[in-house]
């Protein structure tokens, strides 16, 4: 063999098999698909072999594809490693990050630090993703989840980024329209407005109180995966919701929601999970520590709530 293959095909190549298309991987590289299969095609006349066998229908690897392609995801992991453990004596970190969060929470204050961070580390390269699910971080290569909420899998890293809870509300107009409860079991008598956001249990809201748990069967005549669209919702006077703090503080303190039944909430803190120890990535670590240094400066106003 007279030339090595080149980094770029393999992860080219690597992200067709992934993808499934040459397309796909077009789109998730940033590429053309004449690009992608122009790599390819070098790629397999430097190693002799076929890689894919393609028609108009179907992608197909061959065995010696499957070879490559399970070699070379180690063969740019290592790379990676070393470039990594370099840029850390350095100081510098450098490499790939895929960080995750829910939409709004990421939309309002995850965004605008990876914007800071992106601009002290420049070396890095950060894709940010909203989803409003909670993701596998190995199966899906995420780096980082920035995660509201205290169910986490026991097979995860958590670090505690700020103390965050869920609290019921409405308007004025709705409880002067309907009532304000006094009782939990009096909810069952109100519109509540539900939301199936991560770790939120759809129709069931698991409340804490100073005794201990407690569980609420709620019911409504409008339900959404979507926080924001619920949240317009309550603030137009249909019904009670369960909303995080880091949200609704402005409202509450210009009382266009008020807070009802104050011995029920949800604790739901703001955590950094990943699934590789700090001490192994550079890149990670300094993340990680950016967002525990700055974040609670942008929360600080909820400690008074």
């Amino acid at each position: 063999m007279k030339n090595l293959p080149q980094t770029e095909d393999l992860n080219v190549f690597i992200q067709v098999v992934k993808n499934g298309s040459f397309a796909k991987a077009a789109d998730e590289i940033g590429m053309s698909p004449a690009y992608i299969s122009k790599r390819i095609q070098i790629l397999e006349d430097c190693l002799g072999v076929k890689l894919l066998n393609r028609t108009t229908r179907s992608l197909n690897i061959t065995s010696h594809g499957l070879l490559v392609y399970e070699k070379g995801i180690d063969i740019l992991l290592d790379i990676e490693n070393v470039v990594e453990s370099i840029s850390n004596q350095m100081n510098k970190p450098s490499g790939s990050l895929n960080i995750t969060s829910s939409l709004g929470f990421g939309r309002q204050h995850v965004a605008p630090l990876i914007s800071e961070l992106s601009n002290k580390y420049p070396k890095l390269t950060i894709r940010f993703d909203t989803i409003d699910q909670i993701l596998d971080l190995a199966s899906e290569q995420i780096d980082l989840d920035i995660r509201i909420g205290n169910n986490i899998a026991p097979n995860l890293i958590a670090r505690k980024l700020f103390s965050n809870r869920r609290i019921l509300c409405a308007t004025p107009n709705y409880l002067k329209k309907y009532g304000t409860p006094k009782k939990l079991n009096e909810l069952s008598d109100h519109q509540c407005l539900i939301i199936k956001e991560r770790d939120h249990p759809f129709g069931l809201w698991e409340l804490d109180n100073k005794k201990g748990k407690v569980s609420v069967k709620v019911f409504g005549q409008l339900a959404s995966n979507n926080g924001d669209l619920v949240k317009y919702w309550a603030l137009n006077s249909h019904g009670i919701m369960l909303r995080s703090l880091w949200d609704i503080h402005e409202e509450l303190k210009c009382k266009d929601l008020i807070q009802i039944l104050p011995n029920y909430w949800q604790n739901a803190d703001i955590w950094a999970v990943y699934p590789t120890r700090l001490n192994h990535s550079a890149k990670l670590r300094v993340c990680v520590d950016f967002l525990q240094n700055n974040l609670p400066q942008r929360l600080k106003h909820l400690q008074s709530h």
